[in-house]
């Protein structure tokens, strides 16, 4: 069974499988701190309990707990090693924690699997004049892919290419006719 928890300041839900509400209803100290009742929408788009205290000093400290962090830490702790240690969702929706979903990847997956700041929409592909660029970063260097006429010509290159250098594990640009 799947749990929906709506966050505490958004109409936003976050989706755990019942062995993970179980748990996180029954550990003493997630029960103490009220977690699951206290989640919320962060900014980075993930669901978090935050808890700010006041320090000796008179200044505040603010703890945040990521919950597909601590689902993964928990349930899928075989998965990580000395490099897959960042907790990312396969299908890229940070509120869906459901074990299936959730992976141990390395920091370079993590950053293709990032959203693209690109004016375009699409990741590796950049407007120069009338015509569209498509680039690809292969161990920290752009390589060029190609021009193009259109943005969405540019992000399939790029498509191509990121399936040929990373397969799985590279970033895929939504564009129409792509698969």
């Amino acid at each position: 069974m799947i749990y929906k928890v709506k966050l505490k300041n958004s109409d936003a839900c976050v989706l755990i499988d019942s062995e993970v509400y179980e748990w996180l209803t029954n550990d003493p100290y997630f029960v103490e701190i009220d977690l699951i009742h206290q989640l919320r929408l962060h900014s980075s788009g993930c669901a978090v309990f935050q808890k700010t205290w006041k320090k000796a000093d008179g200044s505040y400290k603010t703890e945040t707990y990521y919950l597909h962090k601590i689902i993964a830490e928990k349930f899928l702790i075989k998965q990580k090693d000395s490099v897959h240690r960042l907790v990312g969702a396969k299908n890229g929706d940070k509120l869906d924690c459901r074990l299936e979903n959730l992976i141990f990847r390395s920091r370079s997956v993590a950053s293709r699997q990032r959203r693209t700041s690109s004016g375009t929409g699409y990741t590796g592909v950049y407007k120069e004049h009338r015509r569209f660029r498509a680039v690809i970063s292969i161990d920290g260097k752009a390589k060029h892919i190609g021009m193009y006429n259109t943005a969405e010509e540019a992000a399939a290159a790029y498509n191509k290419m990121s399936k040929e250098l990373f397969g799985e594990e590279g970033k895929i640009n939504k564009v129409k006719g792509w698969h």
